[in-house]
């Protein structure tokens, strides 16, 4: 399991599913079926939460590493990142690919998995492997039985750990993902996945159970900020304005941003003011990567990444504690 015997020499370890991304911009709307919608933009990128999230905050200069099944282009564009890589796909496997359909405000996505259907098998090994403070998973787990064990060892550890689920209807029928919750520092959402794994048909009401829940949820409300929910906690920030050409990534954007700030030291609404900025930022150009801000792009009051906490040897936890059932 990951280790945090020594100071891990990675602050930030995200784990998940990698694709070359195949981004058509500028659509007027979404095809509908049996319709061809032409357009003149394209793009060809790479995505997935794991590696948006890794570069996200390495150019924000938190050390990272990721564990994936990568193409040789992406496992090179991450290394050229600073970013260590870890690449579980082996030789003759094809690489996972993506394309996605943009407009100004939503998009949609066809998905070749590749090497992603044999991923998450290989991960617990993989993981044992590693070092770091916080472990960042974002893929949809086919057992939360399985993974709610390994999340707990990681926090007896010391190492905290979040995750991103992504929409996948299938978790509400596990039996352990009410476990796997309670295991984790924060959940990850945006504002439909917070009312689905709340069993709600409104954010108002999934909110309401989400304050009663032991998790520590972030729900990432795009033009409306983000929020910070837990039994002891409810903190908005307001989102960074923006000129969209591309909302590709931008909740994988987010979390980079607001771990990088957790991981120095920040307080809750400046982690998710940071998240905020850099989710909005990533929206300026095509694709998930090539908007994201470094050091330097951002305004003065967050300067002090460069400096605070990078003697720390654990990432901050969450004020609630988060507790196993009994």
């Amino acid at each position: 399991m990951v280790s945090c015997a020594a100071v891990p020499t990675t602050d930030l370890l995200t784990v998940g599913e990698a694709f070359d991304d195949l981004v058509f911009l500028g659509l007027p709307r979404l095809p509908r079926p049996g319709e061809e919608v032409k357009t003149s933009r394209f793009v060809a990128t790479l995505g997935g939460g794991a590696v948006i999230s890794a570069v996200a905050a390495a150019r924000l200069g938190i050390r990272c590493g990721i564990v994936s099944g990568l193409s040789d282009t992406a496992a090179a564009r991450l290394r050229s990142e600073g970013i260590t890589v870890t690449n579980l796909r082996r030789a003759g496997e094809p690489h996972a690919i993506s394309a996605a359909l943009s407009t100004a405000s939503n998009r949609s996505f066809v998905t070749f998995n590749g090497v992603n259907d044999a991923l998450e098998k290989r991960l617990p090994h993989a993981l044992a492997r590693q070092t770091a403070r916080h472990v960042h998973l974002a893929f949809f787990p086919r057992s939360c039985g399985r993974w709610e064990p390994i999340v707990q060892r990681l926090r007896d550890a010391g190492v905290t750990t979040s995750w991103d689920f992504g929409w996948n209807e299938e978790l509400l029928a596990d039996r352990r993902f009410p476990d796997l919750l309670r295991a984790l520092d924060y959940v990850m959402l945006n504002e439909q996945e917070a009312v689905l794994y709340a069993r709600r048909r409104s954010l108002p009401s999934a909110l309401a159970v989400w304050r009663e829940s032991p998790a520590q949820v972030i729900v990432k409300l795009g033009e409306r900020g983000s929020r910070w929910i837990g039994r002891d906690t409810d903190i908005q920030a307001p989102a960074r304005r923006a000129r969209v050409v591309d909302t590709t990534g931008a909740g994988d954007a987010f979390n980079g941003g607001f771990l990088a700030a957790r991981l120095r030291g920040f307080a809750r609404r400046e982690s998710l003011t940071l998240g905020n900025y850099v989710g909005a930022l990533s929206t300026r150009r095509a694709g998930g990567l090539d908007g994201l801000p470094a050091i330097q792009d951002l305004p003065r009051a967050f300067a002090a990444l460069e400096t605070r906490g990078k003697t720390a040897s654990r990432a901050p936890r969450p004020r609630t504690a988060v507790r196993r059932p009994a």
